[in-house]
């Protein structure tokens, strides 16, 4: 397989030959860059490129053609190849055909001509795209394979780790494709001991733990040094907001993450209210750029989970699943919040085999063609919903409440309203899980009326709760497990007794003093992206008023 292609599509002869040659002098040493004339010439193209199995990593479209205009061609070329990022090319007076094609579309980005000069206003965004959409392109042949089973919560488990660790990897069902056994042929190994990951090194890992696999593909799983200025607990856009600017200013910053960065958001298919990105921004590209950022500035990744934290002194101890403790002058804990549990029969028993809490991406291609349930009707359950109908026949939409208006953000009501494959059945509840080995149907009531339908994905998004019974006493929580902090610490306007310090709490810090928190595990927080980064950021600021009393 050649080197994937960028493809620039306008009528003007001229204008495309200018296209062209700025698109070889950036990018002609990592890309194909191929040309047509017209939309249909295009269309054309993508077909005789899908039968010789090439990929297409960009397309860039002139607006204005004869027969079929640049918005209707990226529409269709969307389905031959729905990864490819999608770029209007517009004069002035095509604002309104941009805005329709980021909505319908879904393009990622619309550029005015000319844009003299490229290094300034075409290459940095091209940059963008094609960086986010390499993290997700997948060689043929190359890099890591793992085998396993759809079915099996443990190959589950695996892959999902390695996706939201962005780690490009094969995925190889050996209920489905015989190549599978193929492979544990050539690398020795037993069909009857999945999940298999073999990696292009020649060794392998069967049924692996998560931290030696964690080790095995390069991530840290020990603190490079005792002390640090500031250990973020949970990597989630607040931690990692946190952890930016504590970086950024000086601090020495840790930051221990059990999964991969970007926390629950970070399995978002697309959030599209988030400020500076019109045409919507993935969690794991929204992680993936957090993490480039947090990096660049010295942040430390540790994939480890916390276990314990206590004060000594001015130094505060974190301790992680392994034993060991790192000291600091300040923590923040920034956990996030996980979705609470379905309390329904054969629900936990098929949990991973058919049955995920949150979006579960990495299982959306194996729904193709197949009738998938969401419960929620929360923005999450919404962007799921919308990931989802791209590949499977049907999805519904189970929500408890009467209407999707309460909980749920307008656009994407209207998105969910306009995709025909998406039926959204209210006052609705799961009443039981249905399979042997894995999901085959589901009971569920609508309305009073109990129906049992088929259905081989349940994807479950019903509120939050905080993974907190980890804490010590000193730190105070609410009924629900919500850290308390600042003024929310006080009970008939007193402070708690477990307080030792001679001032009020900062803004964020909780009731074991240099320890602080933001984002959605808070109490009081508002459950958005936005929110969790600015209390993340804004946090600093009162580390730094802590650390000067020292």
């Amino acid at each position: 397989m050649g080197k994937p292609v960028i493809l620039a599509v306008d009528d003007d002869a001229s204008v495309l030959e200018a296209i062209i040659q700025d698109l070889r002098r950036k990018y002609g040493p990592n890309y194909r860059i191929l040309r047509a004339g017209s939309g249909q010439a295009a269309l054309d193209t993508c077909t005789q490129l899908q039968q010789r199995g090439d990929e297409v990593a960009l397309f860039l479209s002139d607006q204005r053609m004869p027969g079929m205009s640049g918005v209707d061609f990226l529409e269709k070329a969307q389905h031959a190849y729905p990864e490819a990022r999608r770029v209007l090319l517009t004069a002035y007076a095509d604002t309104e055909a941009a805005i329709k094609a980021i909505n319908t579309a879904r393009i990622q980005y619309y550029l005015t001509k000319p844009w003299d000069p490229p290094e300034e206003r075409l290459y940095p965004v091209l940059d963008d795209l094609l960086g986010a959409w390499a993290e997700g392109y997948k060689p043929r042949f190359e890099g890591m394979r793992v085998i396993g089973p759809r079915w099996s919560a443990v190959d589950h488990q695996v892959r999902d780790f390695l996706s939201r660790n962005q780690v490009p990897y094969i995925w190889l069902d050996p209920e489905r494709e015989g190549e599978a056994f193929e492979w544990l042929g050539r690398y020795g190994l037993d069909d009857r001991k999945l999940p298999a990951v073999l990696f292009p090194d020649g060794t392998s890992m069967v049924q692996p733990t998560q931290t030696n696999l964690a080790e095995k593909i390069g991530l840290s799983t020990h603190a490079a040094r005792d002390f640090y200025d500031l250990v973020v607990i949970g990597g989630g856009p607040a931690g990692l907001a946190g952890a930016v600017y504590a970086a950024s200013e000086g601090l020495k910053t840790l930051l221990v993450e059990p999964d991969a960065p970007g926390g629950q958001a970070g399995s978002s298919s697309r959030i599209e209210n988030y400020l500076g990105f019109p045409s919507g921004v993935s969690g794991a590209d929204l992680a993936r750029r957090a993490y480039v950022q947090a990096s660049r500035f010295g942040v430390e990744f540790l994939t480890q989970c916390v276990t314990g934290i206590r004060a000594e002194s001015q130094y505060r101890l974190v301790r992680t699943a392994d034993g060991h403790e790192v000291s600091c002058h300040v923590a923040l804990v920034a956990l996030g919040v996980n979705y609470r549990r379905l309390q329904a029969p054969g629900i936990e028993r098929l949990t991973g085999a058919g049955v995920y809490y949150g979006a579960a991406l990495v299982e959306a291609r194996a729904c193709k063609d197949e009738d998938v349930y969401i419960v929620g009707g929360a923005n999450s359950a919404g962007q799921a919903a919308m990931h989802f109908s791209q590949y499977a026949r049907q999805v519904t939409m189970l929500v408890r409440g009467e209407s999707l208006e309460t909980s749920m953000s307008k656009y994407l009501i209207d998105q969910i309203a306009g995709t025909s494959n998406i039926n959204v059945e209210t006052g609705s509840q799961v009443l039981e899980a249905i399979g042997e080995n894995r999901l085959e149907s589901l009971r569920i009531d609508c309305r009073g009326e109990e129906k049992v339908v088929p259905a081989t994905g349940l994807f479950i998004f019903i509120g939050a709760a905080p993974a907190t019974s980890w804490l010590p006493e000193q730190i105070m929580r609410d009924p629900h497990g919500f850290v308390l902090s600042g003024p929310d610490l006080r009970v008939d306007g007193k402070l708690p007794q477990r307080w030792k310090e001679d001032r009020d709490p900062y803004l964020l810090e909780t009731s074991m003093s240099g320890v602080f928190v933001a984002g959605d595990v808070r109490h009081g927080s508002v459950k958005r992206v936005a929110s969790a980064v600015g209390e993340g950021s804004i946090s600093v600021q009162f580390m730094h008023q802590y650390l000067a009393r020292f």
